[in-house]
């Protein structure tokens, strides 16, 4: 097993929106036996407000500082010995701080779906997701967050069926 999760049960998975995070999080943590944290949920339940309001209401810097807190409580968590899957939200894993409270407590996973697919699984502009409504805006998002991404400790990629990303995560030397 992966030194990492040897000190700290955590797997991150990171992703652009509409990757699949929630769902292969969900599945993979069901395979291990694990803890699932699906971190916007967590912050819409703490908040009683959907992202997108707070967004709006309170703006991006303030969603971030909600983030970054919520992410911070499940790590003392795992930290603790509570072995746990965390779906990130889209911009959580390149969010500065995030990186370093990340890499010091498990191991990030990057599902790596083309842009394609993202705009095939969102549809038309999607009303939830603010940061999706500018349809350039949203390429350039998606194009700007790639090297954050690529900081991950693995990348799965063209796996974009959940079921297809769980057996790649399960398969990666992380488990050996």
């Amino acid at each position: 097993m992966h030194i990492k999760l040897k000190r700290s049960p955590g797997i991150f998975i990171a992703g652009f929106m509409g990757s699949g995070k929630s769902t292969v999080g969900r599945i993979l943590a069901e395979r291990l036996g694990w803890n699932f944290i699906d971190l916007d949920a967590e912050i819409e339940q703490a908040e009683a407000a959907s992202i997108s309001s707070i967004f709006e209401q309170r703006g991006e810097p303030e969603f971030r500082r909600i983030e970054t807190e919520m992410m911070k409580r499940w790590v003392r968590r795992i930290e603790g010995g509570a072995p746990t899957v965390v779906a990130l939200g889209g911009g959580a894993f390149v969010h500065a701080g995030n990186f370093d409270l990340i890499e010091n407590h498990g191991v990030s996973i990057w599902l790596d779906c083309s842009f394609e697919e993202i705009v095939r699984r969102l549809g038309d502009i999607p009303i939830d997701r603010p940061l999706a409504r500018d349809p350039e805006m949203f390429r350039k998002l998606y194009e700007d967050r790639r090297a954050g991404y690529g900081r991950a400790d693995f990348r799965v990629a063209g796996h974009c069926d959940p079921d297809s990303a769980v057996e790649a995560i399960l398969n990666l030397p992380l488990w050996k």
